[in-house]
């Protein structure tokens, strides 16, 4: 990645209206194409969103990105449309217990919709804050109930693959744990014990840095630093840890760009996350500073191994790994090519990753780290500056999503391969956009002199 240090923030707001404007179009010709009787949208194919079954994980992003465009916009229109989707299609997912996405589909509605409340966009209102609040508090609680123990005493949210199975996404779930925690909520359990919702997130956000992400350590003949694995297999036995795999990447042993950009910006808001808890309640989980430690090294080495292995433009491809991508040369040095013959890109592992260099960058230069803080957050800048703009910005009318070029599952075969291309491209995913729409605004909102940006901001 060749990082443009001539950005600036204020420089790519034109770029930003430009998505905002776009943005509506598309959620509006959602609203009026798509059957959501058929089931949760999920990724498109041949510009038109269609489902996928594995897990119902991508509705808050559908109806989180009407809160967003209202935020950044001020159309009442999309806030009582996410208000009205919110009540008749989020309950189901505050009381599931078969998943580990709570804090991408619940904090991205329920969330949202509080945090403006908080800011006074949305008229004080005694029984709407209770409903969100609620919402949210059982929804952390719920999440922290996919509990593992490992060997060492600690632990993980597991996935839905089941309790063997710990996650790099699932690091952007936390959010869900501690926003609930905050809200003065714990997990309750047989003879009214009760379970530190702190503990829980805390607890799995060591487990990812020490077990998703490498550290050029020596834990295998292909640790580098800041590569991650998506999956991390333990034996529910004896709580040992065995094994790097994948479910969406190349291999266990390659690194899946997206799953590598979870972990940049989950470990990024955790940062930011801190200061919100006291040293008394951080002191029980190791203090204040191992912790900050810990985040701050899986931060760091993620972001850096996106930025050495990244097309020059910031626009990675799906997995670094990838069987062919051997025959793309030196692709670090080019910019990224969405049509090429060999192996896809991952735009929204752009959009994601890119929001966790701007975070890392911001956290590191209120810190007075401003060398290694102006590095992540140019890098932040660059990947934003390309995807806001063609190839990727979907500027075709007719096609529903926003931001072109994502991938879900290549190992499956999933993703459409258009007619006259030898790869999947194209085509756009829930949370591509809506993690375009959520950078978006969190530079916007700097822009504009507004309050920071912060899931944190549901909380009172």
């Amino acid at each position: 990645m060749q990082i443009c240090n001539d950005l600036t923030a204020a420089s790519l707001q034109s770029k930003i209206d430009k998505l905002w404007q776009l943005s509506a179009d598309k959620i509006h010709l959602i609203s009026r194409e798509y059957d959501n009787s058929k089931g949760t949208p999920v990724f498109t194919v041949n510009g038109k969103y269609t489902l996928r079954g594995w897990t119902e994980w991508t509705q808050g992003f559908q109806y989180g990105a009407e809160v967003l465009q209202f935020d950044a916009t001020g159309e009442t229109a999309f806030l009582e449309s996410a208000r009205k989707n919110t009540v008749n299609y989020m309950a189901s997912h505050v009381g599931h217990f078969g998943v580990h996405d709570h804090g991408f589909n619940n904090v991205s509605t329920y969330g949202n919709l509080l945090r403006l409340m908080n800011e006074g966009r949305i008229a004080e209102n005694d029984w709407e804050r209770n409903f969100y609040e609620i919402a949210l508090k059982i929804s952390g609680a719920v999440q922290a109930k996919r509990w593992t123990n490992t060997k060492d005493g600690q632990g993980f949210i597991h996935s839905f693959n089941g309790p063997h199975s710990l996650f790099v996404d699932t690091i952007r779930s936390v959010r869900a744990l501690m926003v609930s925690h905050l809200m003065g909520h714990s997990l309750m359990g047989e003879n009214d014990v009760k379970t530190s919702l702190l503990l829980r997130g805390t607890l799995h956000s060591i487990a990812t840095a020490k077990y998703s992400v490498y550290y050029g350590e020596g834990r295998d003949s292909y640790d580098l630093w800041g590569r991650t694995a998506h999956e991390s297999v333990f034996n529910t036995n004896d709580g040992n840890y065995r094994c790097p795999n994948s479910q969406q990447g190349f291999s266990g042993f390659t690194t899946w760009t997206r799953g590598l950009a979870w972990a940049m910006l989950g470990f990024a808001e955790q940062l930011e996350t801190l200061p919100s808890f006291s040293d008394d309640e951080l002191s029980r989980l190791g203090g204040r500073s191992a912790i900050e430690e810990t985040y701050l090294k899986a931060a760091k080495a993620t972001c850096d191994f996106y930025i050495e292995n990244t097309a020059s433009d910031g626009i990675p491809y799906w997995d670094t790994g990838a069987p062919e991508i051997h025959k793309l040369g030196d692709y670090q040095s080019r910019t990224s090519d969405p049509y090429n013959a060999f192996e896809p890109i991952d735009s929204s592992a752009a959009a994601i990753g890119a929001q966790g260099l701007l975070r890392l960058g911001k956290y590191l230069n209120d810190t007075g780290q401003s060398e290694e803080g102006n590095k992540y957050w140019q890098a932040g800048l660059t990947a934003v500056d390309s995807l806001f703009q063609e190839p990727y910005l979907s500027v075709d009318p007719t096609h529903q999503g926003l931001i072109l070029h994502s991938i879900y599952h290549r190992p499956n075969g999933w993703d459409n391969v258009p007619a006259g291309q030898k790869i999947p491209c194209g085509e756009s995913s829930m949370w591509g956009d809506y993690h375009a729409r959520e950078v978006a605004l969190y530079l916007h909102r700097i822009n504009k002199g507004l309050p920071y940006y912060s899931y944190l901001g549901c909380v009172k």
